[in-house]
């Protein structure tokens, strides 16, 4: 039985209970704790496909929830000052505790009609050089970088090779690693190939413990090493990337595993609004003081260490 199975059972069983409870004649308190250990169990066992479904869901919190419930202020900005605006990427202006701090992240939508202005939070060269805009600026004003990760991948139609996403995203990239600010990066959903990593250079790198990061999505991993074209073996994929919270900080590609409630981040997402408050806190009390020098030396032996235990 899948996870998308089991919720719908435990939603079921929810309402039957929900039902019961205003029998006052019936004693709902076994039912109860039969449900909650029900939840413990399926949400105690999860695979890697598991963990995909949950960072996939639309239910989750998105950019500007996070910007709402984690900064105190925040003033969008938009365009890139060459082309368009591209809403598949947000930025801006905003506080934490009483501190000046650029935001920059995906934006997916909820309905389709959201979707469709957000292409599904996959950015194009316009969102990137945005980003960059929006970068170049913070290190003038010597202002802290967050970023919010959370796309399938980079856009990937005619027009987006045409404006050169490839060419974006390789400055992105480039930029980031010598900013001379400190770059907190929080991956939230999914972190899916260039078009995540463009915004995932940084000098903190965290994962809600539902979300998950990888070099392509499982089905295309599927589809290109085992012409996998019915989807037979996502499943097995998901395991074979090693893309969950838990396998990148075991192999030190991430800093750090935000917790989510029980059922992921949509059962309560306060609590976790709470934790990544107190992430982005102790790592700029660790960061902004820190040498401008020392900051740009470790973040280069960060990635340094990463692709000398790839190459070993």
């Amino acid at each position: 039985m899948s996870l998308k199975e089991k919720e719908e059972k435990i939603a079921e069983l929810e309402k039957k209970l929900a039902v019961i409870k205003n029998d006052r004649e019936i004693d709902s308190s076994k039912i109860e704790e039969t449900i909650n250990d029900y939840k413990k169990e399926t949400y105690s066992h999860l695979c890697a496909y598991d963990r995909v479904y949950l960072a996939r869901k639309p239910e989750r919190s998105h950019i500007h929830e996070f910007i709402d419930h984690v900064f105190d202020e925040f003033v969008e900005m938009r365009g890139d000052r060459y082309f368009k605006d591209d809403q598949a990427i947000v930025g801006g202006i905003g506080m934490f505790n009483n501190m000046p701090v650029t935001i920059i992240g995906h934006q997916k939508g909820r309905s389709i009609d959201e979707n469709l202005k957000c292409q599904f939070g996959m950015a194009s060269p316009e969102g990137y050089r945005k980003g960059m805009r929006l970068m170049k600026q913070a290190e003038k004003f010597h202002r802290p970088i967050i970023t919010f990760i959370d796309t399938p991948g980079a856009y990937p139609g005619i027009s987006s090779e045409e404006n050169g996403i490839g060419e974006a995203i390789g400055q992105s990239l480039m930029m980031m690693s010598d900013l001379k600010v400190p770059i907190i990066v929080i991956i939230t959903g999914e972190g899916g190939s260039g078009g995540a990593l463009a915004l995932s250079i940084g000098d903190h790198l965290a994962m809600l413990e539902n979300a998950v990061y990888s070099v392509l999505s499982p089905e295309g991993f599927a589809s290109i090493l085992w012409k996998d074209v019915k989807g037979e073996r996502i499943e097995e994929a998901c395991e074979v990337m090693k893309m969950t919270a838990e396998d990148l900080y075991h192999y030190g590609i991430i800093d750090e595993i935000i917790k989510e409630p029980l059922g992921g981040m949509t059962t309560n997402p306060v609590a976790v609004y709470r934790n990544i408050r107190k992430v982005i806190r102790e790592q700029l009390d660790i960061l902004v003081p820190m040498d401008v020098n020392t900051l740009i030396r470790k973040r280069y032996n960060r990635y340094r260490k990463i692709g000398e235990w790839k190459n070993g």
